[in-house]
């Protein structure tokens, strides 16, 4: 693993810190910048200064997942067994905010899942191929690093731990509902949990880099139509598009 923490390089606690404070409020911030119009994707380097590297950065995510390095990689550690406190509407995303006992260990470091929310389509792609919905589960650890498992959902049979979200997801933005829901984390994600690994970003301002991407190998099932509800909500499609890998390795 020593050598996987050179690959993925080093990140810097302050800027992340900074990063995720901006991210969690993107509630009072909504229309700063979007995914249509003047405020979409292409824009988000020149919205602000601080979002530079939007525009500027080599580590970015999202990324089309091809070429790929096979290492021997340390069992994920997946401990999200707390409960979820409530949903938000925050004009960008449905997010699902969630209480402690949520945890994972990444390279022998412990980091605690913050929220979860989902982008439609994926934002991430698996050798070219989209998924119509894709969720982020944020972790960080005490020094403020941040790591994203990242759940693909392809068309099958509605998922029923999904529409437990669903039913309480806020029809406006800015509205939040209640939802406390036992282990609701967990039993999102698929059984086997093989995985890519890689350096990247968050995918929407600031875009920070030194974020560590887990993207699991295995789908779990969504129906069409509770991919229509969310998207009727967000009355717009909410991925990034794909960045360039550039010098990046992914681990697998």
């Amino acid at each position: 693993m020593k050598m996987i923490s050179k690959i993925l390089g080093v990140v810097s606690t302050v800027t992340l810190m900074s990063s995720m404070s901006i991210a969690n409020e993107n509630i009072k911030t909504a229309h700063e910048w979007g995914y249509t119009g003047h405020n979409s994707p292409e824009s988000w380097g020149s919205i602000s200064p601080k979002n530079k590297m939007c525009a500027i950065g080599k580590n970015q995510s999202p990324i089309n997942i091809t070429t790929t390095l096979h290492i021997d990689l340390d069992e994920l550690k997946i401990s999200y067994n707390g409960s979820s406190n409530k949903v938000v509407n925050n004009g960008h995303t449905i997010e699902v905010v969630v209480g402690d006992d949520n945890t994972i260990v990444l390279d022998k470091m412990i980091f605690n899942l913050k929220q979860f929310h989902f982008h439609s389509p994926s934002e991430n792609k698996i050798d070219g191929k989209s998924f119509p919905l894709e969720g982020h589960f944020v972790n960080v650890d005490k020094d403020g690093n941040i790591a994203v498992i990242a759940v693909m959902f392809e068309y099958g049979k509605e998922n029923k731990v999904l529409s437990k979200i669903w039913n309480k997801m806020p029809i406006k933005e800015g509205e939040e509902n209640k939802l406390e829901l036992k282990k609701i984390a967990s039993e999102l994600l698929p059984t086997n949990m093989a995985h890519y690994h890689f350096n990247g970003s968050l995918t929407t301002p600031p875009c920070t880099e030194g974020v560590r991407w887990i993207v699991l190998k295995t789908p779990v099932t969504v129906s069409k139509e509770q991919v229509k509800k969310f998207l009727n909500i967000m009355k717009h499609t909410n991925n990034r598009p794909v960045q360039p890998v550039n010098a990046r390795v992914v681990i697998d």
